[in-house]
């Protein structure tokens, strides 16, 4: 059902964990499912310098927060906003039509931590 890759990535994910003092954190769940993540984020110098996450669901919602927070290292808050589901679910190679929705768990978190990074920014 799963390619090597959204295996290696469901069984050595990485980033995983809490960022304490995130500059953003987003939260995002399937209702249907309940698949749940967050998304912490460190930004230094405009750009995206740390990303972690905690997840609750299926192998391919880990997997797909495993390769969101690769995939956001080094992107600025704007290209961040950018990453869609299709890249995500492209950056492991693919998904089973099934498991489509956890890609659009890590769009959507990465959508509430920038909103949340932007509101912590002073004069925001």
């Amino acid at each position: 059902m799963y390619n090597p890759t959204v295996i290696d990535h469901f069984k050595n994910p990485r980033n995983v964990g809490i960022l304490p003092d995130p500059d953003g954190q987003g939260y995002a769940e399937n209702s249907v499912c309940g698949d749940a993540m967050t998304l912490y984020l460190r930004v230094a110098d405009g750009r995206i310098a740390e990303a972690k996450f905690r997840a609750f669901g299926c192998a391919a919602a880990i997997a797909a927060s495993s390769a969101l927070t690769e995939m956001l290292r080094g992107r600025s808050i704007e290209e961040a906003l950018q990453v869609r589901k299709e890249d995500v679910a492209e950056s492991l190679g693919g998904l089973p039509p099934t498991k489509l929705h956890c890609s659009i768990l890590a769009e959507d978190a990465v959508r509430a931590a920038v909103a949340d990074y932007r509101k912590r920014q002073p004069g925001a």
